[in-house]
């Protein structure tokens, strides 16, 4: 299981919770996991996120996410 870190203005969509567990291995399997779990979270996460892993921001959705690792998903960041 894999606990996710949800930023404050996506709490409505999954009952108000700032953290929510799923299964899954990689962060793509986390992404899939989260939207089949609370489908509300869809167009959030197709409009684009981003995920911190242990405090490294990842792109990738085949990116491993260890197991009890610390995981954020927050407002897709840009570089500029």
């Amino acid at each position: 299981m894999v606990e996710v870190n949800l930023w404050s203005g996506m709490r409505r969509f999954v009952g108000d919770d700032l953290t929510v567990e799923v299964e899954a291995e990689t962060i793509g399997e986390m992404l899939d996991a989260l939207v089949a779990a609370h489908p509300a979270l869809k167009p959030v996460i197709d409009q684009g996120v981003s995920v911190a892993v242990d405090g490294e921001i990842h792109q990738g959705r085949h990116v491993p996410i260890p197991q009890g690792a610390e995981v954020f998903l927050m407002h897709r960041l840009k570089g500029g």
